[in-house]
C-alpha cells in the first residue's frame, strides 16, 4: 500500500491523528477578504470520532477541506500549522499530497451525486483509486476488493451494482458507495461533510450506524460534520461547536449535552426538536443571523445575537477557558450558562 513519501519529516509518531493549531484561512474575492477560519485549535486522536458543529458558514466544511488542500492555492491565504499523522500538510508537494489523500486521509462528501465521475462506473471510478495507490495491483484483484467494500457497506446486488453509473443509484446507496470509494485505500482518517444532509430520516440513520460500526471495525478516525447535534450524539465522542470560523466550545459528546457552556451550544440544543418536548411546544430560535465573515466584529462573534451579552462582550474575541476536564468554552459569562438548564438530548 503507498503511504506518504518518507521525505516528508514525521514531527511525532505517538501524538492525536490529527493537530490543528492556530488554524487561520482567508478567502479572497473581489473587494473583500473573507475570514473562513479564525485561529482554529483542534486535536483529533487515533481511533477517535469528533463531530463539528453549526451552522452554515460557521467553517465546518472549511476545515475538513483545509486539511486535504483541497482549496484553490491562488484565491486561498491559510497560516498556523496541520500535523496528520505527525507530518506537516501545509509543507507537503503536490507529489506528497496525492500520496497522503487515500492511504492517510479521505473524504465522504455531502452531495455524491456531484463528486462522483458521471461518465464512469462506480466500480470503474474505485478500481482507479486502488491501482493509483498502489503499484502492482491487478484490475481484477482491484476490483475483487471494491466488491468486498460495496458488500461492507451493505449494497444491494452489490456486483450489478459496481457496473452502475452513479445517477442509476438511488441517494442512499450513492452515499454508501462514496463510503466504499473513501475507505478502498484503508485510511486512517476519515472527513465526512454532512453526509446524511440529502437523505431521508430512515437512510440517514442508517448511514449513521454504518458509520459508527466501520469505525469500531477497522479503528478509524472520523471528523463528522453536522448541523444536526442529534446526529452528531449517535456517533461522536467529542464535538467541537463552530461559530464565526471559531470554536467557541469543545467536550464530549455527554458534557456538551448534559451541560452546555457557551450561549451558542446552549441555543442550538434549544432549537431542535426532541422527544421530551410537550406536544404543542414551539421551537425556540436562535435571532439574527450568523455574521459576515469579510467584516467579523472585534469582540465575540456571537454577542449580537446572545441574550447574555455585556459591552465587554464586543471588546475583544473571549479565550477559550477550562470548564472541566477535557471540556473548554470561549464566554467570558461561563457562570451565566452554567446556571442555565439545558436541552434534553
Amino acid at each position: 500500500m503507498s503511504a506518504v513519501p518518507n521525505d516528508v519529516p514525521a514531527l511525532t509518531a505517538d501524538g492525536p491523528l490529527v493537530s490543528l493549531r492556530d488554524l487561520n484561512v482567508a478567502f479572497h474575492a473581489p473587494g473583500k477578504v473573507i475570514r473562513a477560519l479564525n485561529g482554529v485549535d483542534l486535536d483529533v486522536a487515533r481511533g477517535q470520532t469528533v463531530a463539528l458543529i453549526g451552522e452554515s458558514g460557521s467553517g465546518k466544511s472549511v476545515t475538513l477541506r483545509t486539511l486535504m488542500r483541497l482549496h484553490p492555492p491562488r484565491r486561498t491565504r491559510v497560516g498556523g500549522s496541520i500535523l496528520l499523522d505527525g507530518r506537516d500538510v501545509l509543507a507537503m508537494d503536490a507529489a506528497q499530497l496525492a500520496a497522503c489523500r487515500g492511504p492517510v486521509v479521505s473524504m465522504v462528501f455531502q452531495e455524491p451525486l456531484l463528486a462522483l465521475d458521471p461518465v464512469y462506473t462506480v466500480g470503474a471510478q474505485m478500481v482507479e483509486m486502488m491501482r493509483r495507490h498502489e503499484k502492482g495491483l491487478s484490475r481484477e484483484a482491484a476490483r475483487a476488493r471494491a466488491l468486498a467494500l460495496f458488500e461492507r457497506v451493505r449494497i444491494p446486488s452489490p456486483r450489478r451494482r459496481l457496473d452502475a453509473y452513479p445517477h442509476e443509484m438511488s441517494g442512499g446507496m450513492r452515499q454508501r458507495a462514496m463510503i466504499a470509494l473513501a475507505l478502498s485505500c484503508n485510511p486512517k482518517l476519515l472527513l465526512a461533510d454532512e453526509p446524511t444532509t440529502a437523505l431521508d430520516a430512515t437512510v440517514q440513520i442508517q448511514i449513521l450506524l454504518l458509520l459508527r460500526e466501520l469505525q469500531q471495525e477497522l479503528g478509524l478516525s472520523i471528523i463528522f460534520v453536522t448541523h444536526d447535534i442529534g446526529a452528531a450524539a449517535e456517533i461522536a465522542d467529542r464535538v467541537a461547536v463552530m461559530y464565526g470560523g471559531r470554536i467557541v466550545e469543545q467536550g464530549s459528546m455527554a458534557q456538551l449535552l448534559r451541560a452546555p457552556r457557551h450561549p451558542y451550544t446552549l441555543a442550538l440544543l434549544r432549537s431542535r426538536a426532541h422527544g421530551a418536548m410537550a406536544k404543542g411546544t414551539r421551537l425556540q430560535t436562535i435571532a439574527g443571523s450568523p455574521p459576515d465573515l469579510a467584516a467579523l466584529p472585534p469582540g465575540c462573534s456571537f454577542a449580537d445575537r446572545c441574550l447574555l451579552a455585556l459591552d465587554a462582550c464586543r471588546a475583544a474575541v473571549p479565550a477559550m477557558a477550562p470548564v472541566g476536564p477535557g471540556h473548554a468554552a470561549r464566554c467570558i459569562r461561563l457562570d451565566q450558562t452554567h446556571a442555565q438548564e439545558p436541552a434534553s438530548a
